[in-house]
């Protein structure tokens, strides 16, 4: 094992994220006092699903701690997807109401493209409608994924100008890779986006200088897959069985990355931990973008909250 001076430095987002908040609880005060405006945010869950209940409420409370309006809706699974397009189609017209997040997984009666689809874009505070794809690849103003949004804001904590570094991003999704591409060509990084059919991708990995894991494989990414001194950021929130055998024989599980850490961490310059690194930052991207959207809606009132 390596000498500890030789040690990444770890990337701590509940720092960053409560920090975050923090400027967002304030801006949000100012937002009211001074413009009369309460940024409203609506989650709707369906079903019962235990994880998606944890986060919803989660949302909630963080929401209300920050001075916002934060409405929960919660619909039985037996919903149609008549009366789910419904309800968005009523928050869409609310005009109290500026993000919309829908929680995922729905159920299977409900066709979720169908549903995030129609949520105004203006108030799609997930960012996954077509419309902020849209915006996000050709550079106008939109609202971006929480997850890359957060991700990005971290490597700039990190390393400052992001401009002429190689970033390979492993993983395609529309919810993380895509986005995270865009915003990081954005800052005028090199970027390759790798998958499951790229060709010797720990020699990909290993050009990084900013290497973004999202591909959803536990532990995936291993140590030699890492340029000496690189940033390595872990999206990866996977349940494995505890390192404990009498645990894990008792079902009990631990939450790992899609970097193997305690190899990663003795090769980088600096890493996110899982958890506590990325997971922070997407509740407190929400509240940003609320927020942001409840300053585009009043016509563009000027933000004091650089997002």
């Amino acid at each position: 094992m390596a000498d500890d001076a030789f040690r990444a430095t770890i990337i701590d987002g509940k720092v960053f994220a409560t920090g975050l908040v923090d400027r967002i609880t304030a801006a949000t005060a100012a937002l009211i006092t001074s413009h009369g405006i309460k940024p409203g945010l609506a989650v709707v869950i369906v079903g019962e699903d235990p994880a998606s209940q944890i986060y919803v409420r989660n949302k909630g409370e963080t929401t209300a701690r920050a001075g916002m309006r934060s409405d929960t809706h919660r619909l039985p699974d037996t919903t149609t997807q008549a009366e789910l397009l419904a309800l968005v189609q009523s928050l869409n017209e609310d005009p109290g109401i500026h993000g919309i997040l829908v929680q995922l997984p729905l159920p299977s009666q409900i066709d979720s493209s169908a549903v995030l689809g129609a949520i105004d874009p203006d108030k799609d505070v997930d960012g996954f409608h077509v419309v902020n794809a849209g915006r996000l690849a050709v550079g106008l103003p939109g609202l971006v994924p929480c997850t890359p949004l957060g991700s990005t804001m971290l490597l700039k904590a990190r390393l400052g100008d992001l401009s002429g570094l190689h970033a390979v991003i492993v993983g395609r999704s529309n919810i993380v890779g895509k986005p995270m591409a865009q915003l990081l060509l954005a800052e005028n990084c090199t970027v390759t986006v790798a998958h499951s059919r790229s060709r010797d991708l720990p020699a990909l990995c290993r050009t990084a200088d900013i290497l973004v894991a999202a591909v959803g494989r536990p532990e995936m990414i291993r140590g030699d897959w890492i340029k000496p001194g690189a940033t390595v950021i872990d999206v990866g929130i996977n349940r494995v069985p505890s390192a404990d055998p009498v645990k894990a024989a008792e079902g009990k599980t631990r939450i790992v990355g899609d970097v193997l850490f305690a190899e990663a961490v003795e090769v980088a310059g600096a890493i996110t931990p899982v958890p506590g690194g990325v997971g922070p930052m997407t509740i407190a991207c929400l509240l940003a973008n609320t927020y942001v959207a409840a300053c585009r809606a009043n016509g563009n009132v000027p933000s004091a909250l650089d997002a």
